[in-house]
């Protein structure tokens, strides 16, 4: 791999890291497991190593979890709240102890081991004896602040009793769903026809989170605590801790170990493993500290997390049952999507009835018959998959699954695009399945915030013909809306106001509600950074395409082909007509009259900053009108320089002669 080959992945490895912390950490909607997740982090990792000069400032490889949520108050946690590192074998572990016994050599060393719960690491801060805040991880640095949500926990006590207790202490945990409670959860969601949910861990992070009086939902949680730090203690071990806070009345799981070998821990990993199915909560792995606390501190801890730590994850559960059946779904782009429906199972911690068989080329590669015996998993115990088939098991006169060749929606002849075995309904005019996909995302909070159109309104719309495309939506008449079933007056004027007030989303959220294939939020925010508006963008060749950065030729064909369409040129043209917001604005000043003094400027930040965090600093500058590169290169207007500023960033603005400032500089050119 050349150097301009590994700086393009490090870029797209970066930006698609970002995207699943965003994920999973804000919104609790992961898509891919704690495994493949890892890889993409090893791969970056590796890539950085090799070639140390292309890391980027901002790159995961360097941080934990996060930025907290725009909808809680931050709050800085008083000790870094730092992510483990991850191992999935014995050798890992082994290489583990290996190096710790190599940086304290001759020492006795114990570890201390302890179940790793699958929900949602908090902090919960004490004074006097009495609950003050409750924090999430956040970034490791600063978290939100959920004290109001998580007093509802039965087991988080208000209120310290006992000997010893210091006058201010904090103690780390793990926020759980109970299985019990989530299978109830799932019950009630099935009941009112809502979807349910993945897992009890995105269950656990959406109660934490939610604005809404839920009370009793948040009391279906419960806390275990596994940390004590605290400055008025002087604890000699992990140990020590752990039984001060069982004293004081936490809920602290007492199926922790003392182990002194690598064997014991090992006996220990693999026991529960097995006996993990008997707990009354979810676990994904175990968690191996060095137990002496002077230990600790002369191991120290790097960036992300601490040097006498590791976790051990288990590899996702694997359980046979039958294959009964297997549909197709269209999606909004058209896609087929064929599924597997079970025999419902129970793995890990939830009934599984369905499975993805991503495309036509998985179908083929596990030689699917109807009745086989099929071995599924849940990949980091989120999204069920088949991963084999026991054909001694098959009966003589099972039929193979064979993949379809016409759209289940409309029935128009399937078409194979690219070589990774994916079927396409091309009939995108007309395909009712792939409309109400498109308009599903059209209207998402993400895209152009309509809350008020949801899906059965959609299906609704479509059904009755009165949408073809998204910019039918803009011309729907009073009427309209009021002739669809269980609608009123007041439903009725909530829409169409929905609706109007969408025309004030700007242009980047515009373009990724069009729904153009591989353009997601990063990717319509990089474009609208080098394109001020639709008809410059509709011109762009591929070439032109792929000189922005994290844009590799997938992406780039794929956007000149949208523009290519008579049907999409249309669209846009009734969007324009409609008043929606296709361009930057090219005044110095917003619709609003809000000034942008920095507006088509380029910024790069490096060092830290008296008046403002790094990133309520880009915020401001994006908010005014101004760009923000992740490198120093021609393209760049400004390099803003902080304290303890990247010497290798000044070096290389000196020699393209690129301006430097200072945050005295910066304030004056924000006019703030």
């Amino acid at each position: 791999m050349n150097k301009e080959e590994a700086k393009r992945e490090i870029e797209q490895l970066t930006a698609l890291i970002a995207y699943h912390n965003k994920l999973y950490f804000q919104e609790a909607q992961p898509e891919i497991s704690d495994y493949e997740y890892d890889q993409l982090v090893e791969r970056l990792a590796r890539l950085e190593q090799q070639f140390p000069d292309l890391k980027l400032a901002h790159s995961p490889t360097q941080r934990v979890g996060e930025a907290p949520s725009k909808n809680f108050a931050t709050v800085y946690h008083q000790y870094p709240m730092l992510s483990l590192s991850n191992t999935y074998s014995e050798e890992e572990i082994s290489q583990f102890i290996r190096r710790i016994q190599k940086q304290l050599p001759g020492a006795p060393i114990a570890f201390f081991c302890e179940l790793k719960f699958d929900g949602v690491a908090i902090s919960l801060l004490y004074k006097q004896g009495k609950l003050e805040k409750v924090v999430t991880r956040g970034d490791g640095m600063k978290g939100d602040d959920i004290t109001e949500n998580a007093k509802q926990i039965p087991t988080i006590p208000q209120v310290i009793k006992g000997e010893n207790i210091p006058p201010a202490f904090e103690v780390r945990g793990e926020a759980v769903m109970p299985l019990a409670n989530f299978d109830k959860l799932n019950q009630e969601r099935l009941a009112q026809a809502l979807e349910p949910l993945a897992n009890p861990r995105n269950a656990t992070a959406g109660t934490l989170k939610t604005l809404k009086n839920t009370t009793g939902l948040k009391r279906s949680l419960d806390c275990y605590i596994y940390g004590l730090l605290s400055e008025d203690m002087d604890l000699p071990t992990h140990e020590a801790g752990i039984q001060y806070l069982e004293q004081w009345g936490f809920r602290v799981s007492p199926t922790y170990k003392k182990c002194l070998t690598l064997e014991e821990v090992m006996d220990y990993i693999n026991y529960w493993e097995t006996a993990k199915k008997e707990l009354p909560v979810a676990i994904d792995g175990v968690v191996i500290k060095i137990n002496d606390i002077s230990q600790q501190n002369k191991l120290g801890l790097t960036a992300k997390s601490p040097r006498w730590a590791i976790a051990y994850k288990y590899q996702p559960e694997n359980i046979a049952t039958i294959l009964e059946y297997v549909d197709y779904q269209v999606g909004r782009t058209g896609v087929i999507t064929p599924v597997a429906h079970l025999k419902p199972i129970l793995l890990a911690g939830t009934t599984v009835k369905r499975a993805t068989l991503h495309n036509a080329s998985e179908i083929q590669r596990l030689d699917l018959h109807i009745g086989d015996t099929v071995f599924v998993e849940k990949g980091g115990e989120i999204i069920p998959k088949i991963t084999g088939v026991d054909v001694t098991k098959r009966k003589p006169d099972s039929q193979p699954v064979t993949f379809i060749i016409t759209c289940p929606a409309c029935g128009t002849a399937l078409v194979k695009r690219y070589e990774k075995g994916l079927y396409y309904c091309p009939n995108t005019k007309s395909c009712p399945y792939q409309l109400q996909g498109l308009l599903k995302h059209f209207v998402q909070r993400k895209a152009m915030d309509i809350r008020s159109v949801g899906k059965q309104t959609i299906e609704m719309l479509v059904q009755k013909g009165l949408i073809h495309t998204p910019a039918d939506l803009y011309f729907l008449q009073y009427q309209d809306i009021r002739s669809l079933e269980g609608f009123k007056d007041l439903a009725t004027r909530n829409v169409l106001d929905g609706i109007a007030h969408s025309k004030q989303r700007p242009f980047e959220r515009v373009l990724f509600a069009l729904g153009i294939r591989h353009v997601g939020e990063v990717i319509a925010d990089k474009i609208t950074q080098h394109y001020l508006n639709i008809d410059l963008l509709a011109k762009a060749t591929v070439e032109e395409l792929m000189a922005i950065s994290f844009i590799g030729p997938e992406i780039a064909h794929s956007i000149v082909n949208y523009f290519e369409n008579p049907e999409n040129l249309q669209l846009i043209a009734s969007l324009k007509k409609a008043g929606i917001q296709l361009s930057k604005p090219d005044t110095a000043t917003t619709a609003t009259g809000q000034s942008l003094p920095l507006l088509g400027k380029n910024f790069l930040i490096s060092g830290t900053f008296q008046n403002f965090e790094r990133e309520a600093l880009k915020e401001l500058i994006k908010k005014k009108g101004g760009n923000l590169l992740t490198g120093v290169s021609r393209k760049l207007d400004y390099l803003i320089i902080g304290n303890n500023p990247g010497p290798s960033k000044i070096t290389e603005a000196q020699a393209l002669g690129i301006p430097m400032i200072d945050e005295t500089k910066i304030l004056e050119m924000l006019q703030v």
